[in-house]
């Protein structure tokens, strides 16, 4: 057996707070660029993640990276690992 922390497996995500007005949970937005099959161009895709936030300290437009966790409430199945200021 070795020591050392092996790297989780589980799926990060870069994303824009978009609401705070929850205790403890945040609205996340992420954004991804597609191909589209036929015409080739790219688009856009967005979606939104609830968050857990278990200190409230993430704001409206910060830029945050959020894990996969188990799940923590019905809607709820992110975590909060990474806060950048808005800018």
């Amino acid at each position: 057996m070795s020591t050392e922390v092996s790297e989780s497996r589980r799926r990060t995500l870069v994303g824009r707070v978009v609401s705070d007005k929850m205790d403890k949970t945040v609205t996340v937005q992420v954004e991804r660029q597609v191909m589209h099959p036929r015409y080739r161009k790219y688009i856009t895709r967005v979606k939104t993640y609830k968050a857990h936030d278990e200190s409230n300290e993430c704001k409206v437009d910060d830029v945050v990276v959020i894990e996969e966790s188990r799940p923590l409430s019905r809607t709820k199945r992110w975590m909060i690992i990474e806060r950048r200021s808005a800018q």
